[in-house]
């Protein structure tokens, strides 16, 4: 009786084995759902300050009056040499450094990437701290050009106004670097890695003089010309490299300054007319998203935040009233508030989403959404584990012995044969003083061989290597033929391995099984735990991937043609393409920058793309491709 319960419940249990799809794509509608009502007002909170001695926006600023001839004149000495060699360039600048008494330096720095030769120089001062033990740093940004690659002619200068402005004053307990960068992302990244001496001597010049350790950095982007223009806002930029964020008190400290001790407005991720409508939020949201997913620079503060120094930058946009001065009084009364710190910044969020300058998200919010969606690769790989433990022969009912009824005798005796014939190969077993006659395919004990499908998954994961080498070493001029050549040949590829397969070893059921499961149970770990760092990048690819759950081999034509029709669009190579054209970006620009990020940044995106999400594609698009070779579209 035992054993004929135990039947029963495999019986139950394959009919539990159709649960795992509904629940799966349960989780993907919850997960995506989750994230759309997080803009309203029950799941978003107010910015607030958290460290008290910040007090932003309680001291008395005196950037005024005389000080705006000064950054006049700057900006007519910034604007001369534009056209100046670079050398010519650095020595004027730290001239002007050495005439307020500051101690200067020049840092060369070039990087050989994609066959481009990235070459500059950084200059940078020192004002010690009068109340200060060379203990504690913080650093001002004036890159040359900005990341519109225009010449950041009215930044530098009012860099240079501060430098001389600041020298005066004897309250600063922290020393102040001012840092004049060669451009807005290759400069500040050289300049701080060789600061914490993570550089290669080879491509980045040491530093000759350091200061403490560095609490923050704000960088300045105003590229008004020598007449001067008027900003309306500005535009708080934040993303660090890799998707990393700055504290939010020190972000919170920047717009409450702005805001409401100099009226200006401030602005986030391009949502310059932004009217707290639920649409507009969303969209701050989802851009916000995209910026740190892809983990690209924004600014020169990016290359800062990695090694744990909060920064952002404050780039003016618009035609407005407000004028250089009042962008001095707020970085003026920005760095006193962080000259009153104690201690590095920690008690406010560093894990958030921004729907508004003055509206964040919390992590304990939105991480939800990311996991949800990468739990459901996890339910399918348990699901496919379970199946493939299951035998293949199917387990007939022994009970189901009667004959269709009907008065005819000789159709009676056709059922009776027929019944006869469908009768299956049955066992004998005891358990417990107990007989019974069952199946024998019930009884049947399934061994899972593991060893092709575990080499599968890792050799697929291993090969991802290779784009990502070639991607990140060949010259800028052929990146764009590499791309053609990975679309076009990852587009049949899938194909091509599925009849080699079958032409060397046609797999099991149970092999393609396993595939499947080792495959999707990878990717939801990798994506589960990339959510805890890099949120918006795991919620992104693992909505991309989300139809690896649901696509199954099979022998239909038409289901086949749909499923390798639609794997084909969401092919990780394809998705670059179609998404830089939504994004407006020119593909070839960005296959150059993802090579500089690669190899100066450090960025990690590639290795998410091409060593984690592109070999669970191939796998899944295999299985798709094996049904093709069995009789589905060649057969």
């Amino acid at each position: 009786m035992a054993l004929i319960s135990s039947i029963l419940a495999l019986r139950r249990d394959a009919r539990i084995l159709k649960i795992p799809p509904y629940l799966s794509a349960l989780c993907i509608v919850i997960g995506i759902a989750w994230l759309l009502v997080l803009p309203l007002n029950e799941y978003s909170r107010n910015t607030y300050v958290s460290e008290n001695a910040l007090l932003p926006g309680q001291v008395h600023t005196y950037f005024t009056g005389s000080e705006h001839n000064v950054f006049r004149a700057y900006r007519q000495e910034v604007h001369a040499m534009i056209d100046r060699p670079v050398e010519e360039r650095s020595q004027r600048l730290g001239d002007i450094f050495r005439s307020n008494n500051l101690k200067v330096a020049t840092q060369k720095y070039s990087y050989h990437v994609s066959n481009r030769t990235i070459a500059n120089e950084n200059v940078y001062a020192i004002l010690q701290g009068p109340r200060a033990d060379a203990t504690e740093a913080i650093v001002l940004i004036g890159a040359w050009k900005n990341m519109d690659d225009e010449v950041n002619n009215s930044g530098v200068a009012l860099v240079l106004t501060l430098a001389r402005y600041f020298k005066r004053w004897s309250l600063w307990s922290k020393d102040i670097i001012f840092l004049v960068s060669g451009d807005s992302t290759t400069g500040p990244q050289a300049w701080v890695d060789a600061y914490h001496d993570g550089h290669d001597e080879r491509y980045v010049e040491s530093l000759k003089i350091k200061s403490g350790a560095l609490q923050a950095a704000v960088a300045v982007d105003y590229p008004a010309g020598p007449w001067g223009h008027r900003y309306d806002k500005l535009h708080v930029l934040y993303d660090g490299v890799n998707g990393q964020l700055p504290n939010l008190d020190l972000f919170n400290t920047a717009v409450q300054i702005a805001s409401s001790q100099m009226g200006i407005g401030c602005a986030i991720q391009r949502m310059f007319d932004h009217r707290d409508s639920y649409k507009e939020r969303l969209q701050t949201m989802l851009r916000g998203m995209v910026s740190q997913g892809l983990g690209h620079a924004t600014g020169p503060h990016s290359s800062f935040i990695p090694y744990h120094v909060d920064a952002i930058t404050l780039s003016t946009v618009g035609d407005g009233w407000h004028d250089e001065m009042s962008l001095g009084k707020t970085i003026e009364s920005l760095f006193r508030s962080l000259n009153n710190l104690l201690e590095h910044l920690h008690q406010s969020f560093f894990f958030y989403l921004l729907i508004q300058a003055n509206r964040f998200i919390s992590i304990g919010t939105y991480l939800p959404s990311a996991m949800l969606i990468a739990v459901n690769f996890s339910i399918t790989s348990i699901a496919l584990w379970v199946a493939s433990g299951r035998s293949t022969e199917p387990i007939p009912n022994p009970a189901s012995t009667a004959p269709p009824k009907d008065d005819s005798a000789a159709k009676k005796d056709i059922a009776a044969l027929s019944t006869e014939s469908r009768q299956p190969e049955m066992e004998l077993v005891e358990q417990d003083d107990h007989k019974a006659l069952v199946p024998k395919a019930s009884t049947a004990i399934t061994e899972r061989h593991l060893l092709f499908p575990l080499l599968s998954v890792l050799t697929i994961h291993f090969l991802g290597l290779i784009p990502l080498y070639m991607f990140n070493t060949w010259g800028a001029e052929n990146l764009s033929r590499l791309y053609l050549t990975f679309a076009n040949g990852t587009t049949l590829l899938p194909l091509v391995i599925a009849w080699f397969l079958s032409e060397l070893r046609p797999l099991s059921t149970q092999e393609v099984t396993l595939i499947q499961c080792f495959s999707l149970l990878l990717l939801g770990m990798i994506l589960a735990a990339l959510a805890t760092l890099n949120f918006s990048q795991s919620f992104l690819i693992g909505v991309l991937a989300t139809p690896l759950s649901f696509v199954r081999k099979t022998n239909k034509t038409w289901l086949t043609a749909i499923q390798l029709g639609f794997l084909a669009v969401l092919n990780p190579v394809m998705v670059a393409q179609w998404s830089a054209k939504l994004l407006g970006a020119d593909l070839q620009e960005v296959l150059v920058l993802a090579a500089q990020g690669w190899h100066v940044w450090g960025l990690w995106t590639q290795v998410t793309v091409w060593l984690i999400w592109f070999p669970a594609w191939v796998l899944g698009s295999v299985v798709v491709a094996g049904g093709v070779m069995e009789g589905g579209l060649v057969g």
